[in-house]
C-alpha cells in the first residue's frame, strides 16, 4: 500500500487490468518484487494464490476492535484524492466493507467475514496465520530461513501513516 499511495500513477498504470476483471501477467505487476504484504494484493489473494502456488499465503490478524481502530484513524480517513482512486472501490468490494465505516460493527463483521474466508480456502501447507507479536519465528520457519538477530521492525504505525499521507496526525 505504502508503495502505491507512494506513486499511485505508476502503480495504477500496473494494476489497472486487476481493477477491470481481466486477465492479467502477475510476473510483471510484481516485477522486481519477492513478497507482497497490504493492499491492492490482499484484496486479489485468491488470484495470487493460483498464480503462485509455491507460495505462502500469510494473513496478519489482530484483535479486531484492534484493527478497526488502526483503520478508522489511518486508512478509513485518507483524502478524497486517496478516495476517488479506482482502488477505492475495489477496496470496498473486495473485503466487503461497503461505505459504513463509521459503523465499527459492520465494518469489524466485514473484516471477519474477510479473515474467515482466507483461513477456510487455504490449505495448511501454504498457510500460516500471525500476527506482528509472533515476532520472526513462525515467519522464518515457514519460510526455512534463520531467525534475524535484529528486533522484528515495527513501521508503518499509526502515527507514520498519518503523517506520510497528511492526516492530522492530533485527530488519531
Amino acid at each position: 500500500m505504502a508503495e502505491v499511495l507512494a506513486d499511485p500513477e505508476r502503480h495504477l498504470a500496473l494494476w489497472a487490468p486487476v481493477l477491470r476483471g481481466e486477465e492479467v501477467d502477475w510476473e510483471e505487476v510484481f516485477a522486481g518484487y519477492v513478497a507482497q504484504v497490504d493492499f491492492p494484493g490482499a484484496a486479489f489473494w485468491p488470484e495470487l494464490s493460483r498464480a503462485f502456488p509455491d507460495a505462502l499465503v500469510v494473513l496478519s490478524t489482530r484483535p479486531a476492535e484492534a484493527w478497526y481502530r488502526s483503520a478508522a484513524s489511518t486508512i478509513f480517513q485518507l483524502d478524497d484524492d486517496h478516495g476517488s482512486s479506482p482502488f477505492r472501490d475495489v477496496w470496498h468490494e473486495r473485503f466487503g466493507f461497503g461505505d459504513r465505516f463509521d459503523d465499527p460493527e459492520a465494518t469489524i463483521a466485514a473484516y471477519e467475514r474477510y479473515n474467515a474466508s482466507v483461513r477456510s480456502s487455504v490449505s495448511p501447507d501454504r498457510f500460516l496465520e500471525w500476527t506482528v507479536g509472533d515476532d520472526w519465528a513462525p515467519l522464518c520457519n515457514r519460510l526455512g530461513l534463520p531467525v534475524p538477530g535484529e528486533a522484528f521492525p515495527w513501521t508503518n504505525t499509526t502515527e507514520e501513516f498519518r503523517a506520510h499521507n497528511r492526516l492530522d496526525v492530533g485527530q488519531a
